[in-house]
């Protein structure tokens, strides 16, 4: 069984080692390069102040890993968040991207945030860099989508197309309630 629980510093190099493949060989992270630790610490350092990093683990192996970050940084939009996923690729297919969109949903609810959404590159067809996989994966996680952009982004001499979907984690109240930072909450996943 896999445990859900805040990301640290010493996984840098086990998630660089699962998101790697994912800059090299697909078009799912429009990246082209991979990182390097010192730029992934800065992410994750920047992202914990706010919103949580969450790693699965089994066995001492991290096997995928999720967060949440600013969807906009003006002020009116603090109560939505963007959400990303990265599964090692033997660890797919089992529930864990299913798992960890839980325990990130959870820990959001608990700080208030309304809205998720997440920005997935899509196929005008599916190729050897990128299938539709990522859409119906949040499809079945709740998401519906709100926005297409086609041809917005080019990755191994072609352009791919980027579909934003949503999913409502509360109901906005009036006035919102307070958010409360993540560095905040207990850090707990469960």
């Amino acid at each position: 069984m896999e445990e859900i629980r805040t990301a640290c510093e010493a996984d840098i190099p086990a998630m660089l080692d699962i998101y790697a493949p994912y800059v090299r060989e697909t078009a799912i992270s429009f990246e082209y390069e991979v990182p390097s630790e010192e730029e992934f610490t800065a992410r994750l350092r920047h992202t914990l102040a706010r919103y949580p990093w969450l790693a699965a683990e089994k066995e001492g192996r991290i096997l995928g890993y999720a967060y949440a970050s600013a969807f906009h940084p003006r002020k009116a939009y603090q109560w939505c968040a963007e959400a990303s996923i990265y599964v090692a690729r033997d660890a797919r297919g089992h529930g864990l991207g299913a798992k960890l969109y839980a325990a990130l949903e959870e820990i959001l609810k608990r700080q208030n945030m309304l809205v998720l959404y997440a920005c997935i590159a899509s196929p005008p067809e599916e190729d050897e860099h990128l299938t539709r996989a990522s859409l119906r994966f949040h499809a079945r996680m709740g998401f519906h989508t709100v926005g297409e952009f086609p041809r917005c982004g080019y990755k191994f001499n072609r352009w791919y197309d980027m579909v934003w979907m949503e999913k409502r984690l509360a109901e906005a109240a009036e006035p919102p309630l307070p958010l409360i930072p993540f560095a905040e909450l207990s850090g707990k996943a469960s």
